[in-house]
């Protein structure tokens, strides 16, 4: 992705300032507000070695599908930030996508832990509709 293009994050900076540093290494997100957006924008990009990296080693899934066939991201929606202590967080967000023509969207609280300095995503909870 051209670093200056809008970064697939939205949060209003050029992909090379903003996810693509991280995607790029070896530097990591300091918070798990800018893991969870680095980690949206690695899905638009298909990047599945990033999203592998940042996993939680013992929920990470076997097998990655980050860019199915017919898939388009429309866009995320971070709703809230809750730091629980330093190396505890989670974030609610909504991201937005297409499947085929068909809309979807994927609203969740993700929990976050640092280990060793990094921040990874643990697992997340999908709130229901309507909420």
């Amino acid at each position: 992705m051209d670093a200056n293009a809008p970064c697939p994050c939205g949060a209003g900076r050029p992909y090379g300032r903003c996810c693509g540093r991280w995607h790029a290494g070896p530097q990591t997100p300091a918070d798990a507000e800018a893991l969870m957006r680095s980690r949206y924008s690695a899905y638009v990009l298909g990047l599945t070695a990033y999203l592998r990296a940042t996993w939680a080693p013992e929920n990470c899934p076997p097998r990655i599908d980050a860019d199915p066939p017919g898939l388009k991201w429309l866009g995320l929606e971070v709703r809230r930030l809750a730091v629980l202590d330093a190396d505890h967080a989670t974030v609610e967000f909504v991201a937005r996508s297409k499947l085929a023509g068909r809309a979807q969207r994927l609203h969740e609280v993700s929990r976050f832990e640092r280990r060793d300095g990094r921040w990874l995503y643990v697992d997340g909870e999908i709130v229901p509709t309507g909420r």
